[in-house]
Formats: structure tokens, C-alpha cells, sequence
């Protein structure tokens, strides 16, 4: 054994760590690591040492010799084996077969920088082995809401979208949103994902482009003869929803303009009732008097209520 592994095992570290042969440890969960990322682990390890164990569970091996399951770690014991190292400090643990298996998928999954994909199908392996959405949202650390989605995904059996999100050509994100949508309109969910295929709506805008149809549905608009004018293709969809945003970005200049033109007429009063030879004017004409609104906004005391 050679001082990097003697630096990882310390008297510090609890009595049921100890260094397990390299040789004799069989990865349950195998997975492809970013090269980047596994390079950062060589260079810490080689630098400061294994700041936390992998957790394996021991077996029975076929010459009397214990062999160990991996439940955490492959990658910590990749760069070990990258250096050279013949043992590792692991955590021995007492867990089934099933237990260790899954406490596997939980790590994959909670690791920081988990691909989304990963993440399908690792919740898609708990599922199967009866994992609740509770017990699954415990065991990584993800959101209910993000763990609810996935599950939604895969429940629906939406083998196009989940084919498109393993050949990284649609987000999980948005395959979720159309799957929501074939939900409620299988046309509806047919045309949002054409439109995201063909490159014109973006993820966040298949939302909104679903609440717009749903809602043109429910209130309009009427055509000439009394129907309502829906959609029927994913081009038109498109349509549908750039005219609505270009409505939308107008009422947005129209109300910057009325609100500088509020401005200005303030502005304007401000600069009038600050005369005092034009406020006796109005006086003496009888029109001395402002609606309470307009005279807060100029900042003037006015007593009593206005006329």
C-alpha cells in the first residue's frame, strides 16, 4: 500500500470504515461520468486525499474471500483505480441486494450535476421496483413537483417524447408540458411538439401557447358567422400565438405612453399650482378645486372632499 492510501485512512474515521481491495468490488450501477468532472476528482484526491468513503455492502465470495457490491462512489473509486491504488476506504453496510440497488439509483440521482436523462431513467428503475413518489423525493433530494413531472412522463407512456429526451433532441422540460397537453387535446400536444421540432416555439413558450388555445377555446375569438377560430395545425398554432404577443408587446407601448403622457400633464400641473398669481386667478374664478386623485398626485393639501 503506497501513502496516498495510507493518507485516506485515518484514526479520525469511524471503526466500521476500513480499506476494501479495489479488485474485489463489483459496481451495481455503472454509469459514463463527465470527463471533465472525473478529472476534478483525480486532481482533488491527488491533492488533499478522499475527503468522504465510498459505501459498499459486503457479500460472500467464491474462495472464502468477501466481495463488495458498490452502493456510492463510482467515481471516487474510478480515480483510485486511475492512480493505482489497490484499496479504498469504504463504508460497509448491511443492506440487501434490492436496498443496495436502490440506494444506488438515489445516489446517481442526488449527485450534483445529474443529466436530466439520467434522472428518467433512474426514477424509471425505483418505479419499477415499487418505489413511492414520497420514498423516491426522501431518498435524492429532488423536488415533488420535478419527481411528480418525470412520473407523469412516464406513467403516460409517452415513448416518442421519452425517445426525443434520451436523443437529446427535446428537454425533459418541455416534453413534460407537451405530454401535459396531449392530456387534455392529443391535437393540442401534436401541434406544440411539431412547433418545438421544427425549431418555432421554445420550451418556455409552449406553455403559453397551450393557455392561449385553451383559452380562445373557452371565450374566442368569433369569426364573422358566430365560430371560433382554433388552430388546426402546428404553423398556425405558431401564428396564433406570435399575433397574440405582438397584442400583448402593444398594450405594453400604449400604457408606457399613456403613463409618460400622466407624467408630463403632473408635471405640467406641478409647475402651475406652484404660481401663486395663477392659484389666485383660479381662486377668484371658483376653480380652486381638484379631484382628490389628481391632487395627490401633485402633492397639493386639499380639504374637505373634492370636487
Amino acid at each position: 500500500m503506497n501513502n496516498l492510501g495510507e493518507m485516506k485512512m485515518s484514526n479520525e474515521m469511524p471503526d466500521h470504515v476500513t480499506l476494501v481491495p479495489i479488485e474485489r468490488i463489483e459496481v451495481l450501477n455503472s454509469r459514463d461520468r463527465n470527463a471533465k468532472v472525473f478529472e476534478e476528482i483525480v486532481e482533488n484526491i491527488q491533492s488533499i486525499g478522499l475527503k468522504k468513503p465510498i459505501t459498499v455492502t459486503e457479500r460472500p465470495g467464491l474462495n472464502g474471500e468477501s466481495v463488495y457490491l458498490l452502493v456510492c462512489g463510482e467515481g471516487r473509486l474510478n480515480a483510485f483505480r486511475l492512480l493505482g491504488e489497490t484499496h479504498i476506504p469504504a463504508l460497509v453496510v448491511a443492506v440487501s441486494d434490492e436496498d443496495a440497488f436502490t440506494m444506488s439509483l438515489a445516489e446517481n440521482i442526488a449527485r450534483k450535476g445529474h443529466r436530466p436523462l439520467e434522472v428518467l431513467a433512474d426514477i424509471e428503475l425505483l418505479l419499477a421496483r415499487d418505489a413511492s413518489i414520497d420514498i423516491i423525493v426522501e431518498k435524492t433530494g429532488l423536488s415533488q413537483t420535478y419527481v411528480r413531472d418525470i412520473v407523469f412522463l412516464l406513467e403516460k407512456g409517452e415513448e416518442r417524447l421519452i425517445q426525443a429526451v434520451q436523443h437529446g433532441t427535446l428537454p425533459l422540460s418541455a416534453a413534460i408540458q407537451i405530454a401535459r397537453a396531449k392530456t387534455d387535446d392529443d391535437d393540442l400536444g401534436s401541434m406544440l411538439e411539431e412547433a418545438y421540432q421544427t425549431g418555432e416555439l421554445k420550451t418556455n413558450q409552449l406553455y403559453e401557447a397551450k393557455k392561449l388555445l385553451v383559452k380562445r377555446r373557452e371565450q374566442g375569438p368569433k369569426s364573422k358567422n358566430g365560430l371560433t377560430k382554433l388552430p388546426n395545425s402546428a404553423h398556425s398554432l405558431v401564428k396564433t400565438y406570435q399575433k397574440e404577443v405582438q397584442r400583448q408587446h402593444k398594450m405594453v407601448l400604449k400604457a408606457e405612453h399613456a403613463m409618460q403622457r400622466l407624467l408630463l400633464v403632473v408635471q405640467g400641473l406641478k409647475t402651475l399650482f406652484g404660481d401663486a398669481n395663477f392659484v389666485t386667478l383660479l381662486r377668484a374664478e371658483g376653480l380652486d378645486t381638484l379631484p382628490q386623485y389628481l391632487a395627490e398626485r401633485i402633492g397639493l393639501n386639499v380639504e374637505g372632499d373634492a370636487q
